[in-house]
This record gives structure tokens, C-alpha cells and sequence, in this order.
């Protein structure tokens, strides 16, 4: 049996694929914000993944150190060490900002997670575990190791704050749950960069230690101690990172931690929901409401598609009409027409979401399962916005074969 759709297509190609090409960009950008929403998620599990945690401990009542800010004494780790259940914990620092590298053609920023780990302990939580070029830290200062999305190469020279650190590894997909790429440096230089106080504050806060003396003479050693502790502020950590020794109890060990600190522990779960349900959950609703629009705008195109061909064959569909043919044969036509423009435009959109996918900013990910579900609703689609072309293809009268 002669098929009447791809006849139809055949005696107008030129415009059918014009459509599908338009049609199939606009898909293309569908399958990249469902990338960019599987991208985030999974920028979240390798947060998770890369830093080699079990639990998590961070300052009382805060959803640190990933989703707030949080800060404890870096002695903890100590009292961590001491509890049954964990094999390793090991201080860190979080803390995202503006990073500048320096070049002989001049300098540029790039924004960052700088991350303080202890250097020279393979193996500990938070340390990068797999490098694709270079050495781990060694060094207690003024070393580090990038991720290569960050676009620094060995012995580069980069500047955090005041201080200069020169790349001695590259690392791949170690970037924060926003996407940023981390950079490695020491632990105690971390602290220095991230509690560093300007030197107008350090002047400020000599004269007000200046004033407290004056004021406890003969002295209050607790004050005084309390003030100096202040004004050096590098005793602070952002979280313990704990890993849990073979066979010991999560949550038993998660609850005792938390009992012998007086501080928040999260397990990896609980981290997860954080990371996925909170802090990225108002960019997920945003991603969906773009998709529903995307979505709705799509099944308009198609419809509007359908219904300007069909009605641009009204004497054909007459002559149809008028030699016997069945209006199932009609409305069969009509819809396969409709299928062949979405088929065209899901292949065009997934060959152009593939190949835009690298050049975004932020990491996309386009998974197979989002495929099919696209193609799917694709089909779906299209098939509901050939309905109105049906409904009008099959009013027409076959007189108007005759009377044209």
C-alpha cells in the first residue's frame, strides 16, 4: 500500500526539513536544561564521592560545610579519633573564591572551591585520590593541586589572597556542588586565607587587645586569652571529614560523635539529601518550570506545523475524500506526518545538545534514560498537537474538489 504521508513529505521535503531543523533546536536546548539538571546532581554526588567521607562533623545547628557556613576548633579531629567506629578523620577547609593566575601575557581569575587538606596523607578523607598529571601536596605551604577545569597547568604560578602557590598536580572532576572547580593547598595555609584578617583590621584589633589590658590591670588571663584567640583566628576548621572503620555502625557511630563534641554529624545520606533537596532544589524547580514551558511551546509549534500544511492540501484532502478514502486513512496520514517532523526534530536536537554540551560553563549531562523519556514525549507531543489538523482535515467537504 502507497503510503499518502510519505508521498506528501516527498513533494514538499524541502520545507518538512527546514521545520524539523528549527524544531530540532528548539528540542536540543529541552535535552540540555534536563543535562544541566543531571549535571548538578551529579556535581553534588561527586562532592560526596571525591571526599572520601563517611560522616560528616560540622559546627552545631548548621547544614555545613557544603550548604552553610560552618566553623569548629581544628582540635576535634582528636576527640574523633578517640571514638569507636572510625578508622580516619582529617581536618578541612571550604571555602570558594575568586582565584588569580598569573601569566606572562598578564592575569586572569577564575572562580574556585579552595579546599585545606594536611599534606603529605594519601588516603585521607578529602584528599584527591586520582591524578591525571603531577604529584600530590608535599609541602606544608605554597603548593597546589587543580582541577584541570580550572585551566591551570604544572608549575603554574596562582595567587589566593596575598599568598602565591605554584600547581604541582592536576586532578579531573573534583568541583564543588555549584560546579566549581577546587584547588588544593595545605591545611594551615587554607586557614590563613580563609581567616586572614586586612591589615587595617589587624590594627584595629592590636588596639582593642591594647584596651582590654588597660582596662583588667592587674589582668583577667580569661579575657585576655579569649581576645587573642580572636584576633588570631586560625584555629578554625570548616568540618571533620570521618571515615568509618570495616563493619562499624553508622548512625551508633554518627550519635556518639556527636554526644562526645556537642557538635552536628551528618551521615553520607544526610549529607546527600542536603546537598540535592536543599541547597540545589529551588535551581531544580527552575530547570522544571523551563521544561514545562519548552514543552508547552513545542506541542504549539508542532500543532501550528501540522495545521498550516494540512490546510495548504484542502483540494487534495477533498479529492480523497471524493475517490472513497476512509477518514482513518486521512486522519493515519495526518499523524504519521506529525511523528516524521518529531522523529526528525529529536534527532536533530540530540546530535546538537551533544555537541553544544561540552562548550557550557558548568558540567551537562546527557543521560540515555533522558533521551528516551524525550523521544517519548516527543512522539506524544505531536501526536496530540496533530489533533486539531485531523479535526479540521476531516470537516473538509469533498465538494471542494470539484468547486476548486
Amino acid at each position: 500500500m502507497i503510503s499518502l504521508a510519505g508521498r506528501d513529505i516527498l513533494h514538499a521535503w524541502g520545507k518538512f526539513v527546514f521545520t524539523g531543523v528549527g524544531l530540532g533546536l528548539l528540542i536540543g536546548v529541552t535535552l540540555t536544561m534536563a543535562g544541566v539538571y543531571r549535571g548538578m546532581i551529579d556535581d553534588a554526588n561527586a562532592v560526596l564521592d571525591n571526599s572520601g567521607a563517611d560522616l560528616w562533623v560540622v559546627q552545631q545547628d548548621t547544614l555545613g560545610p557544603y550548604a552553610e557556613p560552618s566553623g569548629i576548633y581544628d582540635d576535634v579531629y582528636r576527640s574523633v579519633l578517640g571514638i569507636d567506629g572510625v578508622a580516619r578523620a582529617a581536618n578541612v577547609t571550604y571555602h570558594t573564591m575568586q582565584v588569580r593566575q598569573q601569566t606572562r601575557g598578564g592575569t586572569h581569575d577564575v572562580r574556585a572551591m579552595v579546599v585545606g587538606i594536611e599534606p603529605g596523607a594519601a588516603g585521607q578523607p578529602g584528599q584527591p585520590e586520582h591524578l591525571v598529571a603531577g604529584r600530590h601536596l608535599a609541602r606544608s605551604h605554597y603548593e597546589a593541586v587543580a582541577d584541570v577545569s580550572t585551566g591551570f597547568a604544572l608549575d603554574d604560578r596562582v595567587r589566593v589572597r596575598r599568598n602565591d602557590y605554584t600547581v604541582v598536580g592536576l586532578t579531573r572532576r573534583m568541583v564543588s556542588s555549584g560546579g566549581d572547580p577546587m584547588l588544593f593547598i595545605a591545611l594551615k595555609d587554607a586557614q590563613q586565607e580563609q581567616f586572614l584578617k586586612d591589615n587595617d583590621a589587624i590594627v584595629r584589633q592590636r588596639t582593642r587587645t591594647a584596651q582590654v589590658e588597660a582596662f583588667n590591670r592587674p589582668g583577667n588571663p580569661d579575657l585576655l586569652e579569649a581576645v587573642l584567640a580572636a584576633q588570631n583566628g586560625n584555629g578554625y576548621v570548616n568540618a571533620v571529614l570521618v571515615q568509618l572503620a570495616p563493619g562499624a555502625a553508622e548512625q551508633a557511630t554518627a550519635r556518639a560523635i556527636a554526644d562526645a563534641t556537642r557538635l552536628t554529624v551528618y551521615t553520607r545520606g544526610q549529607m546527600r539529601e542536603i546537598l540535592v533537596a536543599k541547597l540545589i532544589a529551588t535551581s531544580a524547580r527552575q530547570i522544571g518550570m523551563f521544561l514545562v514551558i519548552l514543552a508547552v511551546v513545542s506541542a504549539a509549534i508542532v500543532a501550528f506545523i501540522i495545521y498550516t500544511l494540512t490546510m495548504g492540501k484542502i483540494r487534495e484532502i477533498a479529492v480523497l475524500k471524493l475517490i472513497g478514502t476512509r477518514n482513518a486513512t486521512i486522519a493515519s496520514m495526518i499523524l504519521q506526518q506529525a511523528l516524521a517532523l518529531g522523529a526528525i526534530g529529536f534527532v536533530i536536537g540530540k546530535i546538537v545538545a551533544t555537541l553544544w554540551a561540552p562548550y557550557f560553563p558548568k558540567y551537562v549531562l546527557l543521560e540515555p534514560g533522558d533521551a528516551l523519556r524525550g523521544l517519548a514525549a516527543v512522539l506524544g507531543i505531536c501526536a496530540l498537537a496533530s489533533l486539531l489538523a485531523i479535526r479540521a482535515a476531516l470537516k473538509i467537504d469533498p465538494a471542494e474538489a470539484i468547486g476548486g
